[in-house]
């Protein structure tokens, strides 16, 4: 989220971000702007009504563990808003992006009415088992994770992409530092 910079901020006028947003929407007092940081990732930038991108701006940041996604994001916007090299981001990692267009396939075959079985074979390339072969299939049990995900991810689990993996040792501490 991005606010209007507090007086305590000097900010330089020849440092002020010129931002080239590729879609604004106005939605409940707020604006919506979607940043194209570089070819293929984008921002979405939340700008309070009566602010413009124009005036000088200050990214907030929780404390908390989602801080710590805010943070790389705003690192990976000010480097294109300054022509720096904009660095990859990590949420996704090539496994987890082959692993949720596995997802969406499965979940488009299952909602056209595809069987596992014939999902199995387009998505891994396999011919047609034998009804006890496919039983026993450890390509039925991978389809069967797919679906199971794919759904969770359609009724509302996409969220987590937008965060990293946190580690269990974090969500232990911050359970027992809740009840403190």
């Amino acid at each position: 989220m991005l606010a209007a910079a507090p007086p305590i901020f000097s900010l330089d006028r020849d440092a002020r971000a010129v931002f080239d947003v590729v879609r604004s929407v106005e939605q409940d007092g707020e604006t919506h702007l979607l940043y194209e940081v570089s070819k293929n990732q984008h921002l979405q930038l939340i700008l309070p009504t009566g602010h413009s991108p124009a005036a000088p701006l200050v990214a907030m940041v929780p404390i908390g563990l989602e801080g710590f996604d805010r943070v790389e994001s705003i690192y990976r916007l000010l480097a294109s808003l300054y022509g720096r090299v904009v660095p990859p981001d990590t949420r996704l990692t090539r496994q987890k992006r082959r692993r949720m267009r596995h997802m969406l396939q499965a979940f488009d075959g299952f909602r056209d009415g595809a069987t596992q079985q014939e999902i199995a074979q387009i998505i891994f390339r396999l011919p047609h088992m034998k009804r006890d072969d496919w039983q026993i299939s450890s390509a039925r049990h991978t389809v069967m994770a797919l679906l199971r995900d794919a759904h969770a991810m359609v009724a509302g689990g996409y969220r987590t992409l937008l965060r990293h993996r946190r580690s269990q040792g974090a969500r232990a501490r911050r359970t027992e530092n809740d009840q403190h």
